[in-house]
């Protein structure tokens, strides 16, 4: 049924051979809807978890006012038709993008996470906005991730097809706690008879590592898959060294120089210029050594980032705010300046 209905769609004989698509148009979509929630889902729970980071400082702190902005919780998740707008959207940019271009967005990704990790400071605050800055990628890895385990099977549309249903429950049910979370955890939390809300408070603190464990399987195996998606591409050994040399060389350089500015600008200002600076290599790259239809897919892989990340900028504000917190030079400056201030305040009193 569905090869009669894509007969109809427009295919070589009508379009230039490097703007044909390669793969079924009803496949590439439930992957991107299956990209699309999971994407979703991240964004749920690290709300969730950035939620319940400043309820416990709250608690914590003495004089019942916050010192860390609660500008968080106020971004609720999209509803109506405009979150279902963006939702298609994101899913509509990764059903386009091919499997070649949504593999090497991985692997330059998995390369700047294991750089990330081993780099940033200690502190959930960097952990969480490398997960924001994840929220493209991790939907190129699991359309990528499908492309190959679905290759040649029989009933490949059935398939998706269920894999896209359970995302799509899986990241409604992403969304409704978070919904529940932001409007009556601290009722709840502070009388104490509601299952979610007192689960979360005593297994709150699990819930990142948990997310982590989670996307760090999900890459590993988008990277094995996104390998084996860009081999195919290659008629000998002398091909693919061709292409994976420069590739290489290419990415630890960005990675390098990524990490130096991550450091010198603003948190904002950092993942705006990481991704202007990786996609724009990838696809220097890719007019030396790639088709025209991947210089297109990457086009697009600019929208697909800039949808993920500008409604999520407030989730960059609260990790750049606690990295601020957490770290140690700031703590110092702070023991250093109240010693000053009172010697100041002394010399006012005499």
């Amino acid at each position: 049924m569905f090869s009669f209905l894509t007969s109809f769609l427009p295919t070589s004989y009508f379009l230039p051979e490097w703007l044909s698509l390669d793969v079924n148009p009803v496949h590439s979509f439930l992957q991107g809807l299956v990209g699309a929630c999971g994407i979703c889902v991240l964004c749920s729970l690290l709300r969730v978890h950035v939620f319940l980071e400043e309820e416990s400082w709250r608690n914590k702190n003495d004089s019942g006012t916050p010192s860390r902005p609660t500008h968080t919780h106020q971004r609720a998740a999209k509803s109506g038709l405009g979150g279902m707008l963006h939702f298609f959207f994101v899913a509509g940019i990764l059903a386009l993008v091919g499997s070649r271009v949504a593999s090497l967005v991985v692997l330059e990704f998995c390369l700047r996470g294991v750089s990330g990790l081993v780099t940033a400071r200690p502190g959930s605050g960097s952990l969480v906005q490398l997960l924001v800055q994840s929220q493209f990628t991790l939907g190129c890895a699991l359309s990528s991730s499908l492309h190959f385990l679905h290759q040649g099977a029989s009933q490949r549309w059935l398939c998706l097809l269920l894999a896209a249903a359970l995302s799509w429950f899986l990241s409604r049910l992403s969304s409704r706690l978070q919904q529940h979370v932001v409007t009556v955890y601290r009722l709840h939390s502070s009388q104490r008879y509601c299952g979610i809300c007192m689960g979360l408070r005593s297994w709150g603190p699990g819930l990142m590592p948990a997310l982590c464990r989670s996307l760090l399987c999900t890459f590993t195996v988008a990277a094995g898959a996104a390998v084996s998606i860009i081999n195919q591409h290659f008629l000998s050994a002398t091909e693919a060294l061709r292409f994976w040399t420069p590739l290489t060389i290419c990415y630890t350089l960005l990675v390098v120089y990524m990490q130096e500015e991550q450091q010198r600008l603003p948190s904002g200002e950092a993942v705006l210029n990481t991704v202007l600076v990786r996609l724009g290599g990838l696809m220097v790259l890719m007019l030396t050594v790639g088709r025209w239809a991947d210089v297109l897919h990457i086009l697009m892989c600019f929208l697909g980032e800039a949808s993920c990340l500008i409604p999520t900028r407030d989730l960059l504000d609260a990790a750049s705010s606690q990295n601020e917190e957490d770290d140690p030079q700031n703590v110092k400056r702070e023991r250093q300046q109240k010693p000053q201030q009172r010697e100041e305040r002394r010399g006012q009193w005499r």
